[in-house]
């Protein structure tokens, strides 16, 4: 009869430790976590949490599912650029122009996204409210070109910028209220639109020439509106200059 020798309850205990860790990540070790990270983490997974699970009201959610569905590939920023364009001659190259940041910045985003490879949260009491074309969550598309959007068109007409990024950040606040994304992939999204935003040419100003003929075009119309003001002496004042004699003529002409 052969007799084996079996093995020690510390070498049991190792190799059930090492079947864990390949059962859990194949082909990788299991390292500790960093506690800033794992901080942060939680964080994300709390907001989330919150955002999917509070504030929920019909009215509420059809608001923010159409905001969802407006800011799918930029199609809201395209449709606001367009109506710049056509209301307003000047800026009509530049409107354009802020109307293609939109759907440019979700195809950047998408080369982002599938770098980083990050999924979609899953919360099993409160499954997602929206649908989405990928799995891939990191950063969000809908931050990223609402974002880079509001960014070049405020650079067209800065006067517009309350209402926005106003519109952009409700669209921000309703990826995680739909559990669509986390928290960090919102705020990712908008550090990414910001700078594709801001990068976007032919924005900005007019030219200077152009500004500097606007300021003396409307120099001339006050001008011109503060002689002919009643109460002012602007008509007696016309008046007398038409009467000066001009240097170059004789007394006989003037008289």
């Amino acid at each position: 009869m052969l007799l084996t020798r079996s093995p020690s309850p510390r070498r049991r205990a190792l190799k059930a430790t090492k079947a864990t860790s390949r059962r859990l990540l194949p082909g990788r070790r299991v390292t500790p976590r960093n506690p800033v990270l794992a901080a942060l983490g939680d964080a994300d997974q709390a907001v989330l949490r919150f955002l999917r699970m509070h504030g929920h009201s019909e009215p509420a959610e059809t608001v923010m599912k159409a905001l969802g569905l407006a800011g799918e590939h930029g199609f809201v920023w395209a449709g606001i650029g367009a109506i710049g364009a056509s209301v307003d001659e000047k800026r009509r190259s530049q409107y354009l122009t802020a109307a293609l940041v939109a759907p440019a910045a979700v195809i950047v985003n998408y080369g982002f996204k599938v770098g980083f490879g990050r999924e979609r949260p899953l919360i099993e009491d409160h499954p997602a409210l929206a649908r989405a074309p990928s799995k891939l969550s990191f950063p969000s598309a809908h931050a990223t070109s609402s974002v880079a959007a509001a960014t070049a068109l405020g650079r067209v007409q800065p006067l517009a910028r309350p209402y926005l990024f106003a519109l952009a950040a409700t669209i921000c606040v309703g990826r995680p209220y739909l559990g669509m994304h986390y928290p960090s992939d919102v705020l990712a999204g908008a550090v990414l639109g910001f700078g594709l935003g801001m990068l976007a040419p032919g924005l900005g100003e007019a030219p200077t020439e152009e500004r500097l003929f606007e300021l003396a075009v409307d120099a001339n119309e006050r001008a011109q509106a503060t002689n002919h003001a009643p109460g002012n002496g602007g008509a007696s004042a016309s008046s007398e200059i038409d009467n000066v004699a001009d240097p170059g003529e004789t007394p006989s002409e003037t008289a």
